[in-house]
């Protein structure tokens, strides 16, 4: 069995209080064991990959360009695809959990193919979609995270 993956979308901008709980989420992620996957740019994918990386996680970019020097700084494996916003189909398949952090049309998107890949969407202060499970803060978006993890035999 393959090492468990969150994949962790929002916004390609981002504010210093955003950023700073995108980058917990990433720390802990890095924590339970668990691969980050991202769009692998900037924003809340940068502030992940940042805590994922400070507590010794891999990170996994699936870029929407052509070059993997595109990808942000702590990106481990960067994927290029050259698809465009089409490689938004490509993050939530790659994860086992999908953890969206606030957002727009992009991160709407994901959240679409993540239901149709039947992942797992934890939600923090993003899209109000009965798919979306809400959480209130990152500790708890953790736990969840290790929730579902769990439910699909990974040890979390």
């Amino acid at each position: 069995m393959h090492a468990p993956r969150v994949a962790v979308i929002g916004s390609g901008d981002c504010d210093n209080e955003v950023a700073t709980e995108a980058e917990a989420l990433g720390a802990g992620i890095a924590a339970l064991g668990a691969e980050l996957v991202c769009g692998g740019r900037g924003g809340v994918m940068a502030a992940a990959c940042r805590g994922a990386q400070g507590a010794g996680g891999r990170t996994i970019g699936i870029l929407p360009d052509g070059e993997r020097e595109a990808a942000n700084a702590w990106i481990d494996v960067p994927v290029a695809t050259g698809l465009g916003p089409a490689r938004n189909a490509l993050v939530p398949l790659n994860g086992d959990v999908v953890v969206a952090i606030r957002g727009g049309a992009g991160t709407l998107t994901e959240i679409g193919f993540a239901a149709i890949h039947g992942r797992p969407v934890i939600g923090l202060e993003t899209h109000d979609l009965p798919l979306v499970q809400p959480a209130r803060d990152v500790v708890h978006v953790l736990e969840l995270v290790r929730q579902a993890l769990r439910e699909q035999g990974f040890e979390a």
